[in-house]
């Protein structure tokens, strides 16, 4: 019926996941639940220089999030408002961690909505013990040697430990 099509929600969760947190993943599970697909869309080109490439930082995500059947993985670049057109989302979906957050988020929702009225932006919060992790933190605390293991999925500590971001 053609009224199903309308009521079928993509979202689009994007970010560098540079590294991919167990916050990330507790957004993304959220999510999962919430839409009928979630594009956990990694972005190629940022201003924040990542550590690992954009293959690495996908391939990561892919097996972090292997067990959510409704969720796919992969590299964007560009316009995000650009990109949702391109894979038919109509959502967005933002992390809020704390109140200092909000600011910065909400002025980038309202210019995502001026640039594409059809998409709505929806912010989730993570679970209480995933508020405070950040990848900037995680990354940081790996390269001084620190113990991340209840931060990221073992892969991702292996990969941090190691220093193979490629």
């Amino acid at each position: 019926m053609e009224w199903e099509a309308v009521l079928r929600n993509t979202a689009v969760y994007p970010g560098t996941f540079d590294p991919i947190t167990n916050g990330h993943t507790d957004l993304v599970a959220r999510a999962s639940r919430l839409f009928d697909e979630v594009i956990v869309a990694v972005a190629r080109d940022t201003a924040k220089r990542p550590v690992c490439g954009v293959d690495q930082r996908v391939e990561l995500a892919t097996l972090v999030l292997a067990d959510m059947p409704n969720v796919r993985v992969e590299p964007f670049e560009g316009l995000l408002m650009n990109y949702c057109h391109a894979v038919g989302a109509n959502l967005v979906i933002r992390g809020l961690r704390a109140v200092s957050d909000f600011e910065y988020e909400f002025q980038l929702a309202g210019m995502n909505r001026r640039l594409a009225p059809d998409v709505e932006t929806i912010f989730l919060t993570p679970a209480e013990q995933y508020a405070f992790i950040s990848s900037t933190l995680v990354r940081e605390i790996a390269a001084l040697g620190g113990d991340v293991s209840e931060f990221v999925h073992p892969e991702v500590k292996r990969v941090l430990q190691s220093k193979h971001c490629i």
